[in-house]
């Protein structure tokens, strides 16, 4: 006798954090629905990294506000979801005049709404354990805040499945998507619409439809520290990250701040890096990070670039750190094509959400834009 496939409203390809989002929003609206991942467990770019949900340095408009709502939908599922948040708020440490300039029309502006630029005195309150000496100020933003993501996707995963009835079919590969059909490695799968959230396997579903995106690969080197024996109150960066982030460009002083930054460090933009402090639960530093960019960038972690990314943490920290953890060499994501570099590093990191379909309804094959980027731990670019 032949077994009927199972059948779902909604079939998502692929467990990583955008394909749990789409889950979320799919079952918010009563879907029932089934996502397909052919790893076992979760590996990639979702769980390599700082687990930071970020607002402040976004990029304005649809950029900033999607990020304003993906933190909002991690404070609502955190405490359903027995996720600890390990820490809230930013430290961005102004080491020059002109990034002290910069913190300070940033905080002046709509996106600036909440954020204070404090002088280095407050950092006895705020940072302890942050270097005075050279700091002129610092901004700090409450909104940002921390999970640990090697706990908190494996629990978004357990809780959609016990809480919203989500099915998880792991350890297949889906070879072929024609809705109502999907072809995978442990049998077919009914659905009446799919959303692909590939990864960075650009090759194996939809070639034709991604490569019109022109997309390429970005690298991110990470390091982990062991405990130091003190607490980290917030999430720390400093000038770097006020030239990085898109979110800073309406400000008049950035482009003096990075005209200084290219002149002072030409290596450190050459590899992509500025920085990021965040602690773990256990009291462990994730500490990073560079971007390298290419079709299949290569899976080793220089030793000069992990040297770079120790020498500017040390610039923030009052402590002595050495690696002693461990490396996270292979972190990929998606970088946007297409866009010029300027100022010496890549000035687009956001990850493209790719939804691929088939068919003459197309648009009932997607969840809308605010829903299915609702959770993605990639607002926070690294």
């Amino acid at each position: 006798m032949t077994v009927a496939a199972p059948s779902y409203d909604l079939a998502i390809v692929g467990a990583g954090i955008i394909g749990l989002g789409h889950a979320l929003a799919a079952s918010r609206r009563g879907l029932k629905t089934i996502v397909i991942d052919r790893d076992a467990q979760a590996n990639g770019a979702s769980i390599r990294n700082f687990g930071f949900i970020t607002v402040t340095g976004q990029a304005a408009g649809a950029m900033w506000q999607r990020a304003r709502r993906a933190r909002d939908i991690w404070d609502e599922i955190v405490g359903p979801a027995g996720i600890p948040v390990v820490h809230r708020g930013t430290a961005i440490l102004a080491r020059s005049n002109e990034a002290m300039a910069v913190a300070q029309e940033f905080a002046a502006g709509e996106m600036g709404e909440g954020c204070e630029v404090l002088l280095p005195a407050s950092l006895d309150d705020k940072l302890p354990m942050a270097r005075r000496d050279g700091v002129r100020g610092f901004l700090w933003s409450p909104h940002e805040l921390r999970v640990e993501p090697r706990t908190a996707v494996p629990a978004v995963a357990k809780w959609l499945e016990a809480a919203h009835g989500v099915t998880f079919l792991r350890g297949a590969a889906v070879t072929r998507v024609a809705p109502p059909q999907i072809e995978t490695s442990r049998g077919p799968v009914h659905a009446s619409r799919v959303v692909v959230c590939p990864g960075p396997d650009l090759v194996t579903l939809f070639p034709e439809t991604i490569a019109k995106y022109r997309p390429t690969l970005c690298k991110l080197h990470m390091l982990r520290l062991a405990p130091q024996g003190w607490n980290l109150s917030a999430s720390v960066m400093m000038d770097l990250s006020f030239g990085r982030y898109l979110g800073f460009d309406g400000c008049p002083s950035v482009g003096a701040l990075r005209a200084r930054i290219a002149r002072l460090e030409p290596e450190t933009l050459a590899n992509g890096i500025h920085l990021i402090v965040v602690q773990s639960a256990d009291g462990s530093l994730v500490v990073g990070d560079s971007h390298h960019y290419a079709p299949t960038p290569d899976p080793f972690a220089p030793e000069a670039v992990d040297q770079l990314i120790l020498r500017h943490a040390q610039e923030a920290l009052d402590r002595r750190l050495s690696f002693v953890g461990q490396r996270y060499p292979g972190f990929l994501r998606y970088a946007a094509a297409g866009r010029a570099r300027r100022h010496g590093h890549q000035r687009c990191r956001h990850e493209h959400r790719l939804r691929p379909c088939r068919g003459s309804d197309c648009r009932s094959l997607r969840i809308t834009a605010r829903d299915c980027e609702c959770i993605s731990t990639t607002h926070s670019f690294g």
